[in-house]
């Protein structure tokens, strides 16, 4: 999938649709310094436990999504962001119909 093009304004929550009972990604642009990545979850889903060896930013564009990092809960809202530390073990959950960057 082509990334999204760049010199452009974008609106980033309208690059990417929902599909009912499913998880979403389009990958918004790609280097060698890291990816940003675009995503749609139906509620109740999201991406499960796992690490990476970098920290990654979570941006809450539209509705709730609860974000577990090292166990801790942390709930978002539409504005919202969090780091999630490299190394450490994360997941996400939507609470309703979410996209996150």
């Amino acid at each position: 999938m082509a990334t999204a093009p760049k010199s452009e304004v974008l609106h980033i929550a309208e690059l990417v649709a929902y599909q009912d009972g499913s998880v979403v990604s389009r990958q918004i642009t790609k280097a060698d310094s890291g990816n940003v990545t675009l995503f749609a979850f139906d509620k109740d889903r999201g991406l499960s436990e796992h690490t990476v060896p970098f920290d990654a930013l979570v941006h809450v564009l539209d509705s709730d999504a609860e974000i577990r990092i090292s166990g801790k809960v942390f709930t978002l809202k539409t504005g919202h962001a969090i780091i999630m530390p490299a190394d450490e073990p994360h997941a996400l959950k939507a609470i309703t119909r979410s996209r996150c960057c």
